[in-house]
């Protein structure tokens, strides 16, 4: 027997839930097909090595959702600053002093009290996971996965692996960047790799939580730090970070196979002085990073949002926002369709959704390229160019807050002029 549905989404991670949350609200009846429940959060755990970097205009659109009220319950760990230079070492570094190009963005030059939150990838699922199992409207399928897709006229059939078949006018991709729906509904997608690798460390800290993320960028990428809550009362006077170290397959080869003592030595001596002084290391793991971008957005009646259509360069932890974009964008579109009565897989709606998110998606790839190739190189009149773009954006107040309201979700991409969207290197 098949169970129908207005809508399916397959992929209930932090971009498939909160649309899930979303689209059940609006008053559609919702199946959210998942392999794998998120384990139950617990206070005394160790932070998850993977952390995001999420914007004010993603804080808004949880808070929306009814999720954001459940992740402050949980551990968010707000930043005020953002902190950006060069840390290149370089005969240049005695003719422009750090100083004078390394760039800060302050909430407080915003009439802000913040410009995002560092937060733990598992806690945004499990407070999307409450808000979604709270809509009488969305129904979670765990433990199955996808084996078969089919589409007519009329709707889109899903046949799970445990035999079930579900039926919706629309099917929702967002399982990811090796999308098992991408596939079966034929759409091809671009890929290039890039030369670096980014490590994730988890570590303990002493002191409290620091209110700044910032990054030095070095040839081989940059070094990062994103701060994370207190460590408690089992390490007094200790704060959790999570730390991003790009470089190469060899390097993180190399980092990977060494003790704590060895890993903590490595990372005091290329760590940047802002560093402060480790107590710990709790986690590690070191992945490839690649831009991939879907041919098409949409075909017949399947759809993709979040890294299913898209996967930029983590550089500057925009991966998960971009995502949310896509949702609430997705979220207006089909509220628009439900309330003429239309179709909600009509192919001029969904192109709407393409001709907004694909080039949105696009400029932000390009720009982290930009970025890559810009600061990943030991170019004397590159390196030059670079210190005096920092500079530039150092000393034009008016430009670098515009910079930093699109990092927050808050204005457009700047397409144009000076300064760089970078709102905390971390990755999501």
């Amino acid at each position: 027997m098949t169970q129908a549905f207005d809508i399916i989404i397959v992929g209930a991670g932090m971009v498939g839930a909160a649309l899930a949350t979303g689209l059940g609200q609006q008053g559609h009846r919702v199946a959210l097909v998942e392999r794998t429940a998120p384990e139950a959060f617990s206070e005394n755990s160790h932070p998850d090595i993977r952390v995001s970097a999420l914007s004010a205009g993603s804080e808004d659109y949880l808070t929306g959702l009814g999720a954001w009220q459940h992740i402050l319950a949980m551990r968010a760990t707000p930043y005020r600053r953002l902190g950006v230079w060069d840390d290149t070492p370089s005969v240049l570094n005695r003719l422009v002093p750090q100083n004078l190009t390394c760039v800060e963005f302050d909430a407080a030059d915003m009439g802000a009290s913040h410009l995002g939150h560092i937060v733990e990838n598992s806690v945004t699922q499990n407070a999307l996971w409450q808000t979604a199992g709270q809509e009488p409207d969305v129904t979670l399928f765990t433990g199955s996965g996808i084996s078969a897709l089919e589409q007519d006229g009329k709707q889109a059939t899903l046949t799970l692996d445990d035999h079930q078949t579900l039926s919706a006018q629309l099917v929702v991709g967002a399982d990811g960047a090796r999308s098992q729906i991408r596939h079966l509904a034929g759409i091809g997608v671009s890929r290039d790799e890039y030369g670096q690798q980014a490590m994730v460390i988890s570590v303990r800290y002493r002191g409290a939580p620091e209110d700044i993320t910032w990054q030095g960028f070095q040839p081989t990428g940059p070094r990062a730090f994103l701060p994370l809550h207190s460590a408690g009362p089992d390490y007094p006077g200790e704060s959790w970070a999570s730390l991003v170290w790009y470089d190469s397959q060899a390097c993180h080869e190399r980092l990977m196979a060494m003790d704590d003592a060895q890993l903590m030595a490595e990372i005091q001596q290329a760590f940047p002085a802002q560093l402060p002084p480790l107590t710990h290391i709790d986690a590690r793991a070191s992945f490839a990073i690649a831009r991939q971008h879907a041919t098409e957005y949409f075909q017949g009646r399947v759809v993709l949002a979040g890294d299913s259509a898209h996967t930029i360069n983590p550089l500057a932890g925009q991966g998960v926002n971009l995502g949310f974009q896509d949702a609430r964008c997705l979220q207006a579109l089909l509220a628009e369709a439900s309330r003429q009565g239309t179709d909600l897989a009509d192919p001029q709606r969904l192109h709407r959704y393409q001709s907004e998110r694909k080039p949105a998606n696009r400029r932000m790839m390009l720009t982290m390229d930009l970025f890559y190739y810009l600061f990943s190189n030991r170019v004397p009149p590159v390196h030059l160019a670079r210190k005096a773009g920092l500079g530039a954006a150092r000393a034009m107040p008016f430009a670098r807050n515009r910079v930093a309201r699109y990092a927050m979700g808050l204005e457009p991409m700047p397409l144009t002029g000076p300064g760089f969207p970078l709102s905390g290197a971390g990755q999501s």
